[in-house]
């Protein structure tokens, strides 16, 4: 083989972090660069889905960008639209967002919902909304539907609304809040864009929060400095996990405490796509630096700890939808630092991730007729 077909080779079949190859999907077999193997198997298909959750009897609740929600009977493969659902302001990358449940869900049916709101002078923001679920009305349907939470200022574009949701393990409700493009709000104590956000369950604001003393919209911030925090989720400790998009190359995994500043727009490891440089983090040491970094993207999206029975060799690690890089990334957690373990080549783009009732890994695919996947050990 002549030295440019072996080049030509390489970039066809992608090269892995640390020299590793991805390996190939072969039928329904997905290969890890470090040698695992999952079975995928498809359960349907939507239209730019975009998160999903399992209610406890096992049925999964999915969100298409457009606006739709549906009920998906995993039994036999059929998914039921859920009829009440708000307007929402479609197009870019707004749309309908995350769903999650309240923790005492099985008392309250209460599920929360995040979504773009259109509002005057073609000017838009994510809200979060919560609502009580009948999943056995015909259709099934939401009723008494509330926004609790709302993307101040609203501003304009179709970017970066991030809207990722998860309650931690004191019942309190975590946003994510995107910069929407505009950066320096990031660091603006009256705007709460670029933030981590926490509330309690109705949308008041807990009184233990980090910054009291930054003016009444930031009592609701648990961090600052985000650019796009697309992933968001709580390991067993209680401790929070989210990533976000870099602006080119420099995507993050952070370990999002109390109070920290995570730098956005002062310092990243990526830079601004025109090509203008960004100061590196290590030049600012008083912002919290990621615990993983990506040079170049991976363009994160969805993120689930795991804690199931069917990979017990991965207890506590993360996993993480790639967009861009088309991958599902396994990432090790060993108490405050995190490093990647291995990376799937998965052939599309990955939206979300979640782990199913019975321990597999459950994917959604992006785009027009993304697939809605379940990823079992092949043992």
């Amino acid at each position: 083989m002549k030295t440019s077909q072996f080049i030509l080779y390489l970039l066809l079949i992608g090269v892995g972090v640390c020299g590793n190859t991805y390996a190939e999907r072969t039928d329904n077999v997905v290969h890890g660069n470090s040698g695992s193997s999952l079975i995928a198997e498809s359960y349907g298909e939507f239209d730019e889905p975009w998160a999903m959750t399992f209610l406890p009897d096992g049925r999964l609740l999915v969100t298409e960008k457009s606006g739709a929600l549906y009920l998906v009977r995993l039994n036999d493969r059929t998914k039921l639209p859920v009829r009440g659902m708000p307007e929402v302001a479609y197009g870019g990358q707004g749309g309908l967002g995350d769903v999650v449940l309240h923790p005492n869900y099985p008392d309250n049916h209460w599920i929360y919902l995040s979504y773009a709101e259109q509002g005057s002078w073609r000017k838009k923001g994510a809200v979060v909304a919560r609502a009580e679920l009948n999943t056995e009305a015909d259709p099934p349907s939401i009723v008494n539907l509330e926004v609790i939470w709302r993307q101040t200022p609203k501003v304009s574009g179709a970017g970066h609304y991030s809207h990722r949701l998860a309650f931690g393990p004191e019942g309190h409700l975590f946003i994510t809040s995107g910069d929407r493009q505009k950066l320096e709000p990031a660091q603006h104590w009256g705007q709460n864009l670029g933030k981590v956000i926490r509330i309690n369950p109705d949308g008041s604001t807990p009184e233990d929060n980090p910054f009291q003393d930054k003016g009444e919209l930031a009592k609701s911030f648990w961090s600052l400095g985000h650019r796009n925090v697309l992933g968001i989720a709580f390991d067993k400790q209680g401790q929070l996990w989210t990533h976000e998009m870099g602006p080119r190359h420099g995507d993050e995994f952070n370990l999002t405490v109390a109070g920290e500043n995570y730098g956005w727009p002062l310092v990243s490891w990526g830079d601004h796509y025109s090509g203008f440089p960004i100061p590196d983090h290590d030049t600012r040491p008083e912002f919290k630096a990621p615990a993983i970094y990506w040079v170049p993207t991976v363009a994160p999206s969805g993120l689930a700890l795991y804690y199931g029975s069917m990979f017990p060799n991965w207890q506590g690690q993360a996993f993480i939808g790639g967009l861009q890089s088309e991958s599902l990334l396994r990432i090790r957690i060993d108490g405050q630092e995190a490093s990647e373990a291995e990376r799937f080549a998965m052939g599309e783009r990955i939206r979300e991730v979640e782990v199913g009732p019975e321990g597999a890994l459950w994917v959604l695919e992006d785009g027009v007729g993304g697939r809605l996947l379940r990823l079992a050990c092949k043992c």
